[in-house]
């Protein structure tokens, strides 16, 4: 052998008829049975290939592989062993140059077929399939990286390769867990075919390009399909597992885009099926969130969220077709419900691995697919119609509601845009109690931004607020600005929530969270007014009972009421207020406990049908609230205004007609009355006279405003460019003038009133009032 190595050496251009002459004895000794000889051959074959690398090589290799081939053709077992480990060291060798002709097609297919080995000896079968590995393992190493060898990332090679090593994987000879990672692996373990073929999968997926991850997953899926391993899901989740360790990080989406296609083309197959493709997702995503989920997010959502609406309609419909009676198939209920709470967890696991702006957008697109009939949307009519727009509403709320759960925003007008607010407030209104509920329940999400939610979870009138460990900062100018903009939208319908009698316990404790978390995070001074005037009208609610609430609503709001304007005169810190409040709750302990939150939310509500016949003594009274609150610089006159809610279109559409009629007229006074007005004009003496004047006045008055109109378009119109540019320069320097006025006038502001909310926290606040918060004689203002 060491003559022969040194002659090969010595005359390189003679290796390729050393080659065909070891070859044509190997295949001689073959066909005769004298295995001896064979194993002598291989042997110096092996030694021949190590010791010459060199440009001559190539050659040499055809007769090399021509005889691995004839062994791997052989029916003993030992045999292919042989031949599968001298291709192994081959693979090994990097060569000098490339080949342009060899082919690999046969060692693959061999190699496959060894990997599904059903030999009757179980050591043997054993180590057949791991030679099968080994070799597939080999051709992946010498052709990965060549791009003139046969490219082996072509389906032809990546349909038998792929599913070979997951039969592997699949069959476990014992139970036990495997390590996460084979470098954990002991030694027996490394032994095992399953080991191998994990090992295999990870080396074959980290080598895949951007272009290859398809032809990669494709089998994947495929092969999971053939042999059912949706339904269990264990094996589907820990494959997905290992592929999303494996490849490239920035590669992640891809994986994700193949999973959603292929939930697409199994939309009809059985909801065990689609609810192992989604969880499998949802595992996915958590994994890529350190990679990349795509560019194409909202396109996942929609696939997810598609899947969601076609499961409700094979629920409702009981066919795959949409028509009853012609699908041979038997949907069943319970699976399809399996089936959505696993989709809208995947909806949960994606959003949660966004930033926070995409994360806005995601709450947008959900919330634009919900149905909602008071904006006018295609509603279907009929049972059936209702029902499925009743099932699609609560599951997007529900997918949206997973959403919000996990996000996080300082600025709450980022957090939720007017046009999403206004959508989410009309879900509201409707009269199924769990999608109000779930809108509730989305809104607390929103606003509790320090985990104070769980502290009011229970409905309480506790007298020390201090053991809650509240966490509390100072409301922000963005929030000072959101409430400006959206305050009178969420207090009325807080109120109109309240007077629904479909309210369970649920819904008070959503409406009693909702409004100790705006008193906590979103709350100035002009916020808690109008949140004590809120919480007053909604026992008017439930005292004067106009809308004929049963006895329980009624006792619920009173507790309500009492629960929250306990704990929101802890946080004011005013002494009179605090006093007050613990007076009628104590006066409703002696006399009246159904009126107190331990009496009403527990599980057997002890009520009172003499709701009518209660004592002064046992209400919170609007007018004793305005006299403490007003002698510690609280707006008294706003205090004693008592609230009405706003008109708006929605009254219109939805079937609430009762308020809609008082509420116009309401508005006009509370707006004359409002206590921004330092000047009231004087009464005026009413006649026929005046009567009959005043109605001329407006008529000559409207026809003069319509021409002043008719003449400022025209101006705008036909006038030259310099006199309109002369005319707005004059009015802008007369407004320069009354800013330099109002400027002068804030450079000493008020000192701020004695007993907000921030100081409840002992750190008194002495900042100066914004501008736009404060108060100006009429003259002041342009």
């Amino acid at each position: 052998m060491e003559k022969l190595t040194f002659y090969a050496l010595s005359a390189p251009e003679k290796l390729d008829r050393i080659g065909a002459y070891l070859s044509e004895r190997l295949i001689r000794d073959v066909s005769r049975h004298r295995y001896g000889y064979v194993c002598i051959a291989m042997e110096a074959l092996d030694q021949l290939l190590m010791a010459c690398h060199c440009q001559s090589i190539n050659l040499f290799v055809e007769s090399f592989l021509k005889m691995v081939a004839k062994l791997l053709e052989s029916e003993k077992p030992n045999l292919q062993i042989l031949g599968t480990n001298s291709f192994v060291k081959f693979a090994n060798i990097e060569e000098d140059t490339p080949s342009y002709h060899r082919s690999y097609d046969f060692f693959v297919s061999r190699f496959s077929e060894m990997c599904h080995s059903s030999h009757d000896d179980l050591d043997i079968r054993t180590k057949i399939r791991m030679s099968g590995i080994k070799g597939l393992q080999g051709v992946v190493r010498k052709t990965v990286n060549d791009e003139l060898q046969a490219n082996i990332w072509d389906p032809q090679h990546m349909d038998k390769i792929v599913p070979s090593l997951l039969f592997n994987l699949q069959h476990v000879e014992e139970a036990e867990s495997r390590s996460p990672s084979p470098l954990q692996a002991t030694e027996k373990e490394k032994e095992s075919p399953t080991e191998l073929a994990e090992r295999c999968l990870r080396e074959l997926l980290g080598r895949a390009a951007y272009g290859n991850i398809k032809n990669a997953i494709k089998p994947v899926l495929i092969h999971l399909d053939n042999h059912s391993l949706w339904e269990p899901k264990i094996f589907a989740t820990c494959c997905f597992r290992i592929i999303m360790y494996s490849i490239q990080p920035q590669h992640s989406h891809l994986v994700i885009q193949q999973l959603l296609g292929h939930l697409d083309a199994n939309s009809k197959s059985a909801a065990t099926v689609r609810a192992g493709i989604v969880e499998v997702l949802s595992e996915a995503a958590v994994i890529a969130a350190s990679g990349s989920v795509g560019p194409t997010v909202l396109e996942v959502f929609n696939t997810l969220l598609r899947q969601l609406r076609l499961s409700i309609d094979y629920a409702l419909t009981g066919s795959y077709d949409c028509i009853a009676g012609v699908s041979t198939k038997i949907i069943k209920e319970h699976e399809e419900r399996m089936f959505q709470e696993a989709v809208i967890k995947t909806i949960g696991s994606f959003a949660s691995t966004l930033p926070t702006y995409q994360q806005s957008e995601v709450m947008v697109f959900i919330m634009n697919k919900v149905p909602l009939p008071s904006l006018q949307q295609s509603i279907e009519a009929g049972k059936a119609g209702e029902n499925r727009n009743r099932l699609t509403q609560i599951m997007l709320l529900k997918s949206l509601l997973q959403v919000s759960v996990g996000f996080q925003c300082s600025n709450m007008l980022t957090a939720l845009p007017s046009a999403f607010l206004d959508r989410l407030l009309s879900a509201a209104l409707m009269e199924d109690a769990e999608i109000r509920l779930f809108v509730l329940e989305i809104l607390i999400s929103f606003i509790d931004r320090h985990g104070n939610r769980q502290k009011f979870s229970t409905i309480s009138t506790i007298s020390d607020i201090s053991v809650l460990k509240l966490k509390v900062d100072k409301c922000s100018r963005q929030d000072t600005v959101f409430m400006k903009k959206h305050g009178q939208q969420l207090y009325r319908h807080i109120y109109l929530i309240c007077k629904e009698e479909s309210n369970v316990q649920a819904h008070y404790e959503a409406l009693y969270s909702m409004l100790m978390l705006i008193s906590i995070e979103l709350a100035n001074e002009e916020v808690v007014v109008d949140l004590i005037r809120l919480v007053l009208a909604v026992q008017e609610i439930a005292q004067i009972n106009e809308d004929n609430l049963t006895a329980y609503n009624r006792c619920a709001l009173f507790a309500l009421g009492a629960a929250y304007l306990n704990l929101i005169s802890q946080l004011t810190t005013v002494p009179t207020f605090c006093q007050h409040i613990h007076e009628v709750i104590q006066m409703r302990q002696k006399e009246a406990p159904y009126l107190l939150p331990e009496d009403v939310f527990v599980e057997r509500p002890r009520l009172s049908k003499s709701l009518d016949r209660l004592g002064p003594e046992v209400f919170f009274w609007q007018s004793k609230i305005s006299e403490v609150l007003g002698g510690s610089g609280y707006n008294s006159d706003r205090l004693s205004t008592p609230y009405i809610p706003q008109l708006t279109d929605e009254d219109r559409l939805s079937k609430r007609k009762s308020i809609g009629e008082t509420i116009s007229l309401q508005v006009e006074v509370e707006s004359r009355n409002s206590p921004e007005r330092e000047q009231r004009a004087p009464a005026e003496e009413i006649t026929y006279e005046t009567l009959k004047k005043a109605i001329v006045d407006s008529v000559a008055v409207e026809e003069q405003e319509r021409e002043r109109r008719r003449q400022v378009v025209e101006k705008f119109q036909k006038a030259p460019f310099e006199e309109i540019a002369a005319h707005c320069g004059a009015r802008a320097t007369l407004l320069q003038s009354k800013l330099n006025q109002i400027f002068e006038i804030t450079i000493r502001p008020p000192p701020s009133p004695s007993g907000t909310i921030t100081a409840a926290y002992g750190q008194p606040q002495n900042h100066s009032i914004p501008v736009y918060e404060m108060k100006f004689p009429d003259l002041c203002v342009y």
